[in-house]
């Protein structure tokens, strides 16, 4: 004795199926990693890792040069640091502005 029921079919609104169309179009999603993503950012705007790296060399000499008593040559890297920390902010700002710019493209 099987009692078997027939398959009732649920009709739903054609707005909570958006998301799956959505889905759809997109395409297989991708997560990038890390490394992945760290490359493109830096491809994207190279100037920046530039930035930071001229103000840990400034940073680190600076330091170096305090420590070994060489005052003129610390306060120079001091100042030298502050020049490099503002071209990292600089080549923030023009990468954020270059970005949106390209956004406002498509």
């Amino acid at each position: 004795m099987s009692s078997q029921t027939p398959q009732q079919k649920v009709q739903l609104p054609d707005e909570e199926l958006d998301w799956i169309q959505m889905r759809i179009e997109s395409g297989p999603v991708f997560p990038e990693s890390t490394k992945e993503k760290m490359m493109r950012k830096i491809k994207e705007n190279p100037l920046v890792p530039i930035g930071c790296i001229a103000t840990a060399c400034a940073l680190g000499y600076g330091l170096y040069n305090f420590r070994t008593g060489n005052r003129r040559m610390s306060q120079m890297m001091m100042r030298a640091r502050i020049a490099a920390q503002g071209f990292t902010v600089v080549a923030l700002i023009a990468g954020v502005v270059m970005t949106y710019g390209k956004k406002d493209d498509k």
